[in-house]
């Protein structure tokens, strides 16, 4: 190693499970070539010798960040040394994006345009507010019951994103809030292209450092209060967005809503391995790449949708494709597999295959894992 090679060190945690115990590590990042070392303090050895590592970018670590590294979930708790402070801590800052409820089906397109941006989704969900959360968040701001009104009428979908000058850059790519102005003055920005009035405007964007924090902590942190799930659990099937086509969700959710599916819950999911098998089970021993399906899950963060339509589960099937993207392209080049998919394990989605199964995977992510 070169003695000028820029290397970032940070704390991370890792919960094992199996020994109900959280383990502590240095992650050390070298973007030269992107690889990656750990070492195990408490034991004073190395964990993981360095290695070439795609999954992940130095982009990806930031404090609160969680980053899968050989089908472990790591949580980075804080920066392992002066240089990566220094470096890093002025850069990276938080910010709220919050699709409102005229802006529904654009959600798609502003995904696309936080992931153009070069954004990292730290965390996504679908919410619906009563009366005293809309009215709350919008005291935050000093906006009123027209505005609080708008909020409660149908879902939001609220992302925490991190990037540098988060709160600068997404300002910038919502633009004004008076969409006749934006037209003006900023065209090419969200609001003068989704927007139609002052309160129904598409997207909000933190004002500032300290309305950020306030705003993530009222969605994320439980100052909001109780989220409930925004599933619906009839009529529906799931899809799943795998981390490697997760840079395309945008398009992917565009897709499926131009196709007339209704997405009624919306989340951001990183898998462990346990969590993983468990939802792919029915497909142990059945294909032979569940093994490599499991782990791919893994590698980082998924975007989980309950999707509804009549006779969801084969309407979403046939929209998605063959399960292997070769075949797809032959046979059925229009298919979602087929434009963003890879290989049989990497084959952009999943989605459910059975119609008696499009409740049961439903609930899985949206009751039984939304509630632990």
């Amino acid at each position: 190693m070169a003695a000028s090679e820029d290397r970032y060190v940070f704390h991370v945690e890792w919960f094992d499970a199996q020994a109900d115990v959280i383990r502590r590590y240095m992650l050390t990042m070298y973007p030269r070539d992107n690889s990656i070392e750990m070492y195990d303090p408490r034991n004073k050895r190395a964990f993981l010798k360095r290695t070439e590592y795609a999954e992940i970018s130095l982009g990806d670590l930031y404090i609160g960040a969680v980053v899968t590294v050989l089908s472990r979930q790591l949580k980075v708790i804080d920066y392992a040394d002066d240089y990566t402070r220094r470096a890093l801590e002025s850069r990276k800052s938080r910010t709220l994006a919050l699709v409102k409820p005229d802006a529904y089906n654009h959600i798609g397109t502003i995904l696309s345009a936080v992931q153009s941006a070069g954004f990292v989704i730290a965390r996504l969900k679908m919410v619906r507010m009563n009366q005293g959360q809309a009215t709350e968040f919008c005291r935050m701001q000093g906006l009123g019951p027209e505005d609080a009104q708008h909020l409660q009428a149908d879902v939001c979908v609220a992302m925490e994103l991190v990037g540098d000058d988060a709160v600068g850059k997404w300002l910038a790519i919502c633009g004004p809030a008076d969409p006749n102005e934006a037209r003006q003055k900023a065209p090419k920005c969200l609001r003068a292209h989704i927007a139609s009035d002052r309160i129904k405007n598409g997207v909000h964007a933190s004002a500032g450092h300290a309305q950020a924090e306030n705003e993530l902590g009222f969605f994320f942190d439980g100052s909001g209060g109780h989220w409930p799930t925004t599933a619906m659990f009839n009529n529906c099937t799931l899809c799943v967005v795998r981390p490697h086509a997760f840079a395309s969700a945008g398009e992917i959710v565009s897709r499926i809503l131009a196709e007339g599916f209704e997405i009624s819950a919306m989340g951001l999911w990183h898998m462990d391995r346990a969590t993983s098998e468990e939802f792919l089970e029915v497909y142990k021993g059945v294909l032979p790449e569940y093994h490599d399906m499991c782990s791919q899950l893994c590698t980082g963060a998924s975007l989980v949708m309950e999707v509804r339509q009549e006779n969801a589960v084969p309407a979403l099937r046939q929209l998605m494709g063959p399960l292997d993207p070769e075949v797809a392209k032959h046979l059925r080049p229009g298919t979602v597999r087929a434009k963003y998919g890879v290989d049989r394990v990497q084959n952009a989605v999943h989605c459910t295959d059975l119609a008696e199964d499009g409740l049961l995977e439903v609930e899985y992510f949206f009751n039984i894992l939304y509630n632990r």
